[in-house]
């Protein structure tokens, strides 16, 4: 339920800087509960202790002999228990976002998630014996019932998985086991990250601001970044990949149980994507590599007056940039201006993540590294997260995640279960929400260098999301394969991660020793495998999208608000046809990809 942002140092100070920021907000989380042992959370409790076992005394074994009302009514329930189940995780899950190394916190999520896996036991038999029944009496249903018709998305995703199913003792079994399964390795990997410290010339620091130090305009000060970060993740390389090896032989078994094809499978199912459609990003992107990644790659080592970049020097600000911090209402009014102008309405669904508890920006001891917009539940609203230190890319998150936040509100009207958009499309709004505000700051800047530095800033973003992104995704598929014929050892996954990093890196680098173990914090990897695709296939689709818009597409605001609107109601491909636009075409994805390299020639133009 939490989207993150990609896994990226960002171009930012450390927190020392937070003085000329302003005032950021922090979380008001009374929309979701006043407190964690309120009467308000209490009575949700109760009710869920009684409206489960309800609901399966009175749907468990009769499915199959449901008229279309009673199976709406059905359906109308069991989203009522979803959407009072997620308030409660929600709550328990950004309490413990904020302050991952609270004890009391860590408790309360962790008994929350292990109550409610306890109590939603007898709700696993829903989708079993709907997928059971044949398809010609789901159509029948579905045919005589317009409200029943308008679920139909939630039925039809929920039956691709009937050919993976299995016994309902198993299904049951597997609900049980994940609290102390995936979850509880999933929580040590985010207790042992949050408490890390890393020693940078005699200065203590946590794995957030250090990341940041592979940004700084010192070099000297980037390189000692990275190196404690080497000698952190180095000490720390047995634990994690003790943690990999564990879930991804977890997940082997249970999709070999499944008979799912590939370990991806899964994945792209959960996302309603063809297998192909990813095949045929991942590939355009390997094509691309030397004419993005590569070439752009030797472009910055130009600039620094470097033969070959050491791995610090990856996302060096340019000589010329400045450390200046952008106060807090300045990122703001940035990002708002940028909405507005595209669209008043998307500044208006915006305004109140700002002015009402909705964001929370400083960095704090404990709080989560990164950032994420949560969609909590649809009778709420969204919740963001972000480090906020000031610096232009932090901006640039601002963008992405209140796109995410408009989204989330906007999906929120097709409900509990129709509303949840699947991770391909879910980074649309945010992605687009950073092109607007990067293309409005660049046309407001004249001066050629201050233009170079944000075309080089935004086509390193677009390389982080497109290039990285699909090399993490290369370092998943052989991580798993290899996985399935034994245990890995340390250096085995090292050498896997090494290999992604030469071919999406080219030879324009000096990997230093230790770099090998940079796999080791990317959060994707454990809690959400080969989820790092979809941020590419985001950023296509955006480029391809924002295509469209420039060139004056009839109603383009009304298509795109009414798309944003859809949720999960509609396959990518509904959606994107009112643009002209068709992911499924192989060459779809080479449009974003030169929209890129067309950046990386005016770069090089701006050298003549």
């Amino acid at each position: 339920m939490f989207t993150l942002a990609p896994d990226l140092p960002r171009d930012n100070r450390e927190a020392a800087s937070a003085d000329n920021m302003g005032d950021l907000p922090e979380w008001n989380l009374d929309d979701l509960y006043p407190s964690q042992d309120g009467p308000e959370i209490t009575a949700d409790l109760d009710w869920l202790g009684a409206a489960i076992p309800d609901f399966a005394r009175d749907f468990e074994g009769k499915l199959a002999d449901q008229d279309a009302a009673g199976l709406l009514d059905c359906i109308r329930r069991y989203e009522r228990i979803q959407q009072v189940s997620g308030r409660v995780m929600s709550y328990a899950g950004l309490r413990y976002y904020q302050n991952t190394t609270d004890p009391e916190r860590g408790k309360f999520f962790a008994d929350m998630q292990g109550a409610l896996t306890d109590m939603s036991t007898p709700l696993v038999f829903f989708s079993l014996e709907l997928n059971r029944v044949d398809d010609e009496v789901i159509e029948k249903l579905l045919s005589e019932n317009a409200g029943l018709a308008r679920y139909r998305p939630v039925i039809e995703r929920m039956r691709k998985m009937k050919p993976y199913q299995l016994s309902d003792e198993l299904e049951k079994f597997l609900h049980d086991q994940s609290v102390v399964g995936a979850a509880a390795w999933n929580r040590l990997f985010d207790e042992t990250m949050a408490g890390l410290e890393f020693d940078v010339d005699g200065e203590t620091m946590n794995l957030e601001a250090t990341l940041n130090l592979l940004s700084d305009t010192d070099r000297k000060r980037r390189e000692l970044g990275a190196r404690a970060l080497i000698a952190v993740f180095s000490k720390n390389t047995p634990l994690f990949a003790r943690i990999t090896n564990t879930l991804a032989k977890e997940k082997e078994i249970e999709d070999r149980w499944r008979k799912l094809p590939t370990p991806q499978m899964s994945r792209h199912l959960a996302n309603d994507v063809e297998p192909e459609v990813v095949q045929a990003l991942r590939d355009a992107v390997v094509a691309a590599y030397p004419k993005l990644s590569h070439r752009y790659y030797a472009l910055k080592a130009k600039w620094l007056g470097l033969d070959k970049m050491e791995i610090w020097d990856r996302n060096a600000p340019l000589p010329d940039e400045d450390d200046l911090v952008i106060p807090w209402d300045q990122a703001r009014a940035t990002v708002m201006d940028a909405y507005a102008d595209f669209d008043p309405r998307m500044a208006e669904i915006a305004e109140p993540f700002f002015d009402k508890g909705w964001i929370d920006a400083p960095v704090k001891p404990g709080k989560a590294p990164g950032a994420f917009a949560h969609p909590t539940v649809t009778d709420a609203h969204p919740y963001v997260m972000l480090n906020y230190l000031g610096k232009q890319r932090d901006v640039m998150t601002l963008a992405h995640e209140l796109g995410h936040g408009v989204h989330q509100v906007l999906a929120a009207e097709q409900g509990e279960l129709l509303s949840s958009t699947p991770l391909t499309l879910a980074e649309t709004a945010s992605v687009f929400g950073e092109m607007l505000t990067f293309r409005k700051l660049l046309a407001e800047t004249p001066d050629q260098a201050a233009r170079k530095r944000l075309l080089a800033g935004k086509v390193e973003d677009m390389i982080n999301t497109v290039v990285r992104q699909i090399a993490f995704y290369d370092f998943e598929c052989r991580l798993h394969a290899a996985r399935a014929e034994g245990e890995l050892t340390p250096d085995q996954i090292n050498e896997i991660w090494m290999q992604v990093q030469y071919e999406s890196l080219g030879d324009g680098f000096n990997f230093v020793e230790g770099y090998e173990t940079f796999w080791t914090y990317i959060p994707h990897f454990i809690h959400s495998p080969f989820y790092v695709y979809a941020y590419a296939f985001g950023d296509g689709l955006v480029n391809a999208l924002y295509a469209v818009y420039e060139e004056g597409g009839e109603d383009f605001q009304e298509k795109y608000f009414d798309m944003l609107k859809a949720g999960g109601s509609k396959h990518h491909k509904e959606l994107l046809a009112p643009f002209g636009l068709d992911a499924s075409d192989p060459s779809f994805w080479d449009k974003g990809l030169s929209m890129i390299a067309g950046m990386i020639d005016e770069l090089e133009a701006m050298e003549d």
